[in-house]
Parts: C-alpha cells; structure tokens; sequence
C-alpha cells in the first residue's frame, strides 16, 4: 500500500495525532463534571483525571434514610460521575483519531 507524502508523511501525522491527544487529556484533567443523584440529594464533582472533588450530602437525607442506603447513593453517583468524565474524555479522544481506537495512543 502507498501513503500519500510517503511514511515520513504518514509518521508526522501520528505525532500530530498523539500531540492533539496529550493536549485533550490536559484539557480534561481541569474539566469539572457535577452528577446528582436520589433525587438531588447526592452531588458530586468529578474532574477530568477522574479524581473526586467533592462530594455533598443533603443533611435531612442523612437523618431520615438508612446508613446503608445514603452510602449506596453515594456510591452510585461516584461512579456516575466517573463514567461521565470518561465518556465524554474518550468521545472527544475519538474525534481526533477519526473513530479508530489505536492502541498505544490512548
């Protein structure tokens, strides 16, 4: 197979390519993602390193709901938060390599 501009050609893309990526993934470490969860009484802050920030409990939930129901809420809006951060990371990683997941890259 022949690439247009031969394979020196084709390498300065690729490290355009990983450039672009590393620059995205800074990028998303400062980006903040809030998620709710049963019923607004959960919120949590996610960065884009998928790192909590914060977390924040509504206090009459904590009083009228069982210990183990209130952790299980946070819980799931933890990992709502988490996945949020990483869906939207890995879309704006797709856009770059045109769909292609290729390894090594990210």
């Amino acid at each position: 197979m022949q690439f247009r501009g031969g394979m020196n050609e084709l390498l300065r893309q690729a490290s355009r390519v990983q450039r672009k990526i590393e620059e995205t993934k800074a990028e998303y470490k400062l980006k903040m993602f809030e998620v709710s969860g049963a019923n607004d009484k959960v919120k949590v802050v996610v960065n884009g390193a998928r790192e909590v920030v914060s977390i924040d409990v509504d206090p009459a939930f904590m009083q009228s709901e069982d210990r183990s129901l209130v952790f299980d809420a946070i819980t799931a809006t933890i990992n709502a938060g988490l996945a949020k951060a990483g869906t939207e990371l890995d879309a704006s990683l797709e856009k770059l390599t045109g769909g292609a997941k290729i390894p090594g890259l990210y």
